[in-house]
């Protein structure tokens, strides 16, 4: 079966490694927003809803959050990047 029920794809269609390439890095990002969500639910709101809106200490704790998780996550990448440079 081809891609969308469409007949055979050209011969210049779909290239199956960067689908491949591509569903990596939906994972991936998708990995960092579910950890992302979930460290910072349960850092900043309580198990008990007292209100179906954030309250302003809870949006603040989110936005705080979220800027550390970015840029502990930003700094782990140069990191990497910089031992894989060293390394080869």
């Amino acid at each position: 079966m081809s891609f969308m029920g469409r007949g055979s794809a050209p011969s210049g269609g779909i290239n199956a490694e960067r689908v491949d390439m591509a569903t990596q890095e939906l994972d991936m990002i998708t990995d960092i927003f579910n950890r992302l969500v979930s460290s910072c639910h349960n850092k900043c709101i309580s198990a008990r809803y007292a209100e179906g809106d954030l309250n302003k200490g809870e949006s603040v704790c989110i936005d705080r959050c979220v800027a550390k998780f970015f840029e502990v996550n930003k700094k782990v990448g140069e990191k990497m990047q910089a031992v894989g440079a060293a390394a080869g």
